[in-house]
């Protein structure tokens, strides 16, 4: 399975300045597969330690940081002799021995020529709560699932990646159709790779839904086996809560939907060991669309998707054969599966993402960003129809150069609304960026006929 953080990987290693390397990500994105595919990729050999339950590590780690100590050690528990540079020494469950994690910064201020990559399950909790490690002496990569592009190459879809990255919208039209129906299936299969590499070897829906399954409930299992006992009843109400508050009209997070009365402290610990999982992402509001966004960020108003949207519609119990009722499937929950799939593109793109709405206008903008000194508002459509009254609203009001729709329908334009279809997703910032110069061009081509009009006229 090709994973396109791989290439993140390959340019940390020839980076003469590295650092050790942390990967955060959910349990089950894949860190430990894509870690040990880089070290056989890349590497001469690969010292791999698992530090789970692993009294030796810890003892290991326990009395000092003479690096030369520690990897006499880690060669003996590997089995592998480590050579700087040759070899890829992997930490995997790392947060489980916190002195292995301080240790990084003694490998990068004595001995950088050692290659470490570290990951773990509860990696992100584990830094929240203050494990010691130096800021600024690691480097970090953050893994999410499969988006839809990884998952066209996973299938063997290669062909309609490379139309849809070359942005040939005219020959795509032509093979619209099979394209909608590899995201149909992407929106119930999802990014798991678990998921994925299953549904690849035997293309079976149903099944995809039972491994979704098992993944839901070893998160659940994790609930109670990692977080504090206070919280968990909290984390479970509030984690099986957000599919009905994606499903709502407006979508904002709402604490008393979960149970009657709570409020926003009640549930305050349980949400940010969800964050720090990486189990959700909390997309905050604005209430002005000035540059930069944050500076009119309302953190007290939000919205949350899960991390997959796979998860999302077996947490909602869809049936996975609604992929055969034409494009129903994009339009259930009041659109919170599209909403959710653009969500998880953006963000795996590395774009923040912001929503807008404020208190004297009942029009929401469903996704809001900074780029190129731009506010870009983006309007998310569940289907064909491409009409938006609050977007136009929006556009108008606010004097904005640049929107953007994600629908069903084809590729359009015009000066300052782009239509992109929603399988082009992840290519926002590089149809935004090519709009822009068909923009220019058309400007430099109008003032250029002007130009030659004028010479013209002059001469006579």
């Amino acid at each position: 399975m090709e994973r396109l953080a791989l290439e993140t990987l390959k340019k940390w290693k020839t980076n003469s300045n590295k650092k050790p390397l942390i990967i955060k990500g959910a349990r089950q994105v894949g860190k430990t597969w894509i870690m040990k595919e880089f070290g056989e990729k890349y590497y001469q050999s690969v010292a791999y330690i698992n530090f789970d339950g692993n009294e030796k590590m810890k003892n290991l780690f326990e009395l000092d940081y003479d690096i030369e100590r520690i990897i006499s050690g880690l060669e003996l528990e590997s089995g592998i002799p480590i050579e700087k540079q040759k070899t890829l020494i992997i930490f995997d469950e790392v947060q489980e021995v916190p002195k292995a994690l301080s240790s990084l910064k003694y490998f990068y201020e004595e001995q950088p020529d050692y290659h470490i990559v570290a990951a773990g399950s509860l990696l992100g909790v584990a830094l929240h709560e203050g494990t010691s490690f130096p800021v600024g002496k690691v480097d970090f990569l953050e893994l999410y699932p499969l988006d839809f592009k990884e998952f066209l190459m996973a299938t063997g879809n290669q062909k309609y990646l490379n139309l849809i990255e070359k942005q040939n919208f005219d020959l795509l039209e032509s093979f619209k159709n099979k394209v909608i129906e590899l995201l149909k299936i992407y929106f119930i299969v999802g990014g798991m790779p678990e998921v994925v590499f299953n549904y690849t070897q035997n293309k079976n829906i149903l099944e995809t839904r039972e491994i979704q399954n098992k993944i839901l409930a070893s998160y659940e299992q994790d609930f109670s086996k990692h977080a504090p006992n206070n919280i968990v009843p909290r984390i479970k109400m509030l984690w099986n809560s957000i599919p009905s508050q994606l499903a709502k009209e407006n979508k904002k997070f709402i604490y008393g939907l979960i149970r009657q009365g709570s409020r926003a402290k009640d549930y305050e610990l349980a949400l940010s060991w969800l964050i720090d999982c990486g189990l959700i992402y909390k997309v905050t509001r604005v209430n002005k669309p000035g540059i930069p966004l944050k500076h009119y960020e309302d953190i007290s108003a939000f919205k949350l998707f899960v991390l997959d949207i796979g998860l999302l519609n077996a947490m909602s119990e869809l049936d996975p054969k609604i992929v055969l009722e034409g494009n129903k499937l994009f339009e259930e929950f009041k659109g919170s599966c599209t909403e959710q799939y653009v969500s998880q593109q953006l963000i795996a793109s590395d774009i923040g993402i912001y929503y807008f709405t404020n208190d004297l206008s009942k029009g929401e903008i469903d996704f809001i960003i900074n780029y190129n000194g731009m506010v870009i508002p983006i309007e998310v459509k569940s289907s064909n129809n491409l009409n938006s009254r609050s977007l136009s609203s929006f556009v108008s009001k606010y004097d904005i150069k640049k929107a953007v729709k994600f629908s069903l329908g084809s590729y359009k334009q015009n000066e300052i609304v782009i239509n992109i279809p929603l399988y082009s997703a992840n290519y926002l910032i590089n149809i935004i960026n090519g709009n822009s110069w068909q923009i220019i061009l058309m400007i430099l081509s109008t003032l250029w006929y002007n130009y030659i009009v004028w010479k013209h006229l002059k001469f006579y």
